[in-house]
């Protein structure tokens, strides 16, 4: 039976900056980049997240200052994939997690990213007979629960 690999679907469109960075710097490479969320990383290794979510409830809701270092703000430990891993694996990582988007690491490196609107897109492809079976499997699985 043929599965959908994480590597087949993430986004490789991504950016990281150290934990010792300032929220300034991470919304204006967000922005620049067009991208949700920023890796966190120290001396190189990725260690953490920072998303769009991240700014609502712990930079806005709790007036952070914007010269604060993602350290202070991102979301830790980080909760990652492999790219062999399957799409229904991600899914049912993100679910269980409470999360949107999920890095996918290989060799200690942040390769791409999937995420809940990436698994969204393949649902909606309803002419891949493929695409079609894996949501039916995510839709019947969370059903079950």
């Amino acid at each position: 039976m043929a599965h959908t690999f994480v590597k087949d679907v993430m986004i490789t469109n991504i950016a990281s900056l150290d934990s010792s960075s300032m929220i300034m710097d991470a919304a204006k490479l967000m922005e620049q980049k067009n991208i949700g969320c920023i890796i966190v990383t120290q001396q190189n290794l990725p260690i953490g997240i920072l998303t769009e979510r991240d700014f609502v409830r712990r930079i806005a809701a709790k007036e952070k200052p914007l010269t604060s270092t993602l350290e202070e703000v991102m979301s830790s430990p980080l909760i990652s994939i492999g790219p062999e891993e399957t799409v229904w694996e991600a899914a049912e990582s993100m679910k269980v997690n409470n999360i949107h988007k999920l890095p996918v690491i290989e060799d200690s490196k942040v390769t791409g990213i999937i995420t809940t609107t990436d698994l969204v897109e393949i649902c909606s492809v309803g002419s891949d007979s493929e695409m079609r079976r894996i949501c039916d499997q995510i839709l019947m699985r969370m059903q079950k629960e």
